[in-house]
């Protein structure tokens, strides 16, 4: 949209919005301002798409905008901190009170005393968010008790699409004891993080989702068995809860998902975890897989601890993206490819161990066929990590692109030149693969919830583009 310069003298008479003078583009657009001609409703649209300070500044673009803000369903962001929080609850509150239409989505991040928490009924209460499709509410606070999230969560069951509840710290309780009995019928997207929730209300709630299409359970206690059954489900994220004894997750089973494209468990922090696929016909997405994981059953194949032990021979066609983060061995690696030929991204998480190698391969359809991208995330330049690459180096016939991210503070040339010597880039398979090398402390391989949910994208594991906060991550 341009900058409004000057009023155009002319009308469009056949337009019924355009009752005063047509505004013109800016100087370089040399037309008019179409945009302004449109209905009320597709510019209300175009209004809630945006974050709520930005379609308040709608207001000035010219006179059509003007009363479309008040009225138009809200985007809104809200933040609770420090020792202001009773002002912030007082801003929302005015902001709720001042704006006319509803509130499509509504985002609460809370870094204010529990003890004061009970305070945002009156915001989850007022008129304005009676219909709310998008709820958000990440909550940090450390504090070794258990804390509720409000019972005014569930009133929204009947129009909300998305609900994502958060908590850093500890561990919230959700206030279930009759939400089994809830329906949600128009949610997509579920997000639990840090929640306290029995086994018998979870599947209840999930029972009661009868079109929800991507699902994550991240460090919550409550339950140790998910049993998943969905015609609609396409992306699941999972994880276990860090050091609690009593009701953590142990089991994983997915009976029937015929929808499902994607799985993402996060390494447990316990051995103990199995997880069992018996019908997901459609996987396109798997990983990242870990040797924590004592038992993976996906089909007929069976692993332990990443180990094929049944039916080795035995494939997976579907599956074309793959993340692994176990104990670097180049064997294992193999055997997973052989499992799954048809694998085009391979995303391999090293660990501190030395990587162990083998000395003889058979040809593998996955390298000479289908793999064109690979990516190491944790490369140090060691020469036990560069014979580990020289495999796929020398093997990948059809790579495309191989990239390294480096625990280093830089990647100076010099580094670059000789980890090319070392990793005999002349001599590769592929002629036209791209070399990349990135330095990155901070990354941890894992995946954003965001980017879980993100069904737009057939690679959530792609992180190059990715600005989500640390706080979010699977």
């Amino acid at each position: 949209m341009g900058v409004v310069t000057r009023p155009n003298k002319r009308k469009l008479e056949d337009e019924p919005h355009c009752q005063e003078p047509l505004p013109r583009g800016g100087e370089d657009a040399g037309g008019p301002d179409l945009i302004s001609c449109l209905s009320d409703d597709i510019l209300g649209d175009i209004i809630t798409l945006l974050p709520a300070k930005d379609s308040a500044r709608t207001q000035i673009l010219s006179w059509r905008w003007r009363p479309l803000w008040r009225s138009a369903p809200l985007n809104l962001d809200a933040v609770v901190a420090g020792s202001y929080g009773y002002y912030h609850v007082a801003t929302i509150l005015s902001k709720l009170q001042a704006h006319k239409g509803p509130v499509r989505r509504f985002s609460l991040t809370w870094h204010y005393n529990y003890d004061h928490f009970c305070t945002i009924d009156s915001i989850l209460k007022s008129p304005q968010l009676d219909n709310l499709q998008e709820f958000e509410l990440f909550f940090r606070y450390n504090v070794c008790e258990y804390r509720r999230v409000p019972q005014s969560v569930l009133r929204w069951s009947l129009t909300i699409r998305v609900l994502n509840i958060f908590m850093v710290g500890e561990v919230l309780i959700f206030p279930m004891e009759t939400a089994c009995s809830f329906h949600f019928p128009h949610l997509k997207q579920l997000t639990l993080k840090g929640v306290n929730i029995s086994e018998g209300t979870l599947h209840g709630i999930l029972s009661g989702c009868p079109i929800l299409e991507s699902l994550v359970l991240d460090w919550n206690i409550g339950y140790r068995r998910l049993h998943i059954s969905s015609s609609t489900l396409r992306s699941l994220g999972i994880s276990d809860a860090w050091n609690y004894k009593v009701g953590n997750l142990e089991e994983v089973i997915i009976e029937d998902a015929p929808q499902l494209e994607r799985i993402i468990p996060r390494p447990p922090k316990r051995d103990d975890l199995v997880i069992r696929i018996i019908h997901a016909p459609k996987l396109k997405t798997l990983g990242y897989l870990s040797n924590r994981i004592s038992t993976f059953v996906l089909g007929t194949m069976v692993f332990q601890k990443m180990v094929p032990v049944s039916l080795a021979n035995n494939v997976i066609g579907s599956v074309r993206i793959l993340a692994l983060t176990i104990d670097p061995n180049l064997d294992l690696v193999i055997g997973f490819l052989k499992c799954f030929p048809s694998v085009e991204k391979l995303y391999i998480k090293f660990s501190e161990e030395d990587i162990k190698n083998v000395h003889r391969y058979a040809s593998l359809k996955c390298l000479d066929q289908h793999l064109k991208m690979v990516q190491f995330i944790g490369y140090r330049g060691r020469i036990s990590d560069a014979n580990f690459v020289k495999f796929f180096v020398l093997n990948a016939g059809v790579l495309e692109s191989m990239k390294f991210v480096v625990n280093r503070d830089k990647c100076d040339s010099k580094w670059i030149a000789c980890q090319h010597k070392n990793l005999m880039l002349n001599d590769r398979a592929s002629h036209g693969a791209r070399f990349d090398f990135q330095a990155d402390n901070r990354q941890c391989g894992l995946v954003h919830m965001k980017h879980t949910h993100d069904l737009s994208t057939d690679d959530p594991f792609n992180r190059s583009s990715c600005r989500c906060r640390d706080d979010y991550i699977l």
